[in-house]
């Protein structure tokens, strides 16, 4: 029987010893690889394969969550971290575990053997990244980056360089000031996420900076166009045209 492969990311060394010091309890396994940040791991994911990833949260320049919402294909995933603001229920129907560190052999080993059981029996989850992401409950505070596959890279986009994101079907583009990217998320996402102080929904397909409206003119009956500074005209709804009479107070 082959033995399951596994990758173990995570910036603090230490952690990674006591997961590797815990498996070697476990003869149907094998460590393939280990990664102190999320993107050497994500290459590794990418190139390797693994069954299953023991994943931290909190890593320097990709954070795991981040790490999950770029993922084309997704092994079984053990989430790891000491923030407990990270343990969502709805994480853990869709993830094998999630492992509140300090954690004890006894609990990691329990979370090992599900994921060996649950990869043997061909039971492996079948969701697709961004279904796993969309159902993450709301931030408790706004994002301030996005993180976008284009071809074989990772780009980051500060939230302070969007322009506006505009929904494509089951994906956003998300327009910024060194082009745009497209992303699988939905625009309630964006809705809920971004600075309420900074973003506003115009329509049900765009999500506007309030600094990038130059202008607010009539379009047919009781319709309206925000004019950009960039040019770009965007449709506005009528509840859309109500959320910025109230933004910008006119």
């Amino acid at each position: 029987m082959e033995k399951i492969r596994i990758l173990i990311i995570d910036d603090e060394t230490p952690a990674r010893e006591l997961i590797k010091h815990y498996l070697k309890e476990v003869e149907s396994i094998e460590v393939i690889a280990e990664c102190s940040d999320g993107f050497s791991g994500l290459k590794s994911i990418s190139a390797l394969k693994p069954d299953l990833v023991f994943l931290d949260i909190q890593m320097p320049r990709l954070t795991g969550i981040e790490l999950v919402e770029v993922l084309t294909e997704k092994p079984e995933i053990i989430f790891t971290t000491a923030y407990d603001q990270f343990a969502i229920r709805a994480f853990e129907l869709n993830a094998v575990d999630y492992l509140m560190k300090p954690f004890e052999k006894r609990r990691f080993l329990g979370a090992v053997k599900k994921a060996i059981d649950k990869i043997r029996a061909g039971a492996g989850n079948k969701m697709s990244a961004s279904e796993l992401l969309s159902k993450k409950p709301e931030s408790t505070s706004p994002v301030n980056r996005i993180v976008v596959r284009k071809a074989n890279s990772i780009n980051i986009i500060p939230v302070d360089n969007i322009r506006y994101v505009e929904a494509e079907d089951d994906y956003v583009m998300i327009f910024h000031s060194d082009g745009k990217a497209l992303k699988q998320q939905t625009m309630q996402y964006y809705e809920d996420n971004l600075p309420k102080s900074d973003f506003v929904r115009i329509h049900r397909s765009y999500i506007v900076k309030v600094e990038e409206i130059k202008q607010i003119e009539p379009y047919g009956k009781d319709n309206h166009v925000a004019i950009l500074h960039s040019g770009d005209k965007l449709p506005v709804s009528r509840s859309g045209y109500k959320h910025l009479k109230e933004e910008l107070n006119f």
